[in-house]
């Protein structure tokens, strides 16, 4: 199985990290840190501007700098066969 990975930025540090996909949607993310029984989840909700997705784990901030029209874009690419959702 081939597992999808992000790059997200910590903000307290600057230092960035490739984590794991769990679940992934125009509004929000679901990505695991770490392996084995040290993993933790974390969901990544889109900001306000809808610019990046954020989310906090064990109080530190996670940033993945990607808009709401790249994500969108990405897993139309990933997954052409789903169709698109249209809001009123």
């Amino acid at each position: 199985m081939n597992d999808e990975k992000i790059k997200v930025r910590i903000t307290e540090t600057g230092q960035t990290l490739d984590v794991v996909v769990l679940s992934k949607r125009a509004d929000r993310i679901e990505v695991v840190l770490g392996e084995g029984i040290h993993s933790v989840r974390c969901e990544l909700t889109l900001t306000r501007l809808g610019l990046s997705y954020a989310g906090s784990v064990m109080g530190r901030e996670l940033v993945h700098e990607r808009s709401r029209e790249q994500v969108q874009a990405d897993i139309d690419r990933l997954n052409p066969n789903v169709r698109p959702t249209k809001r009123y």
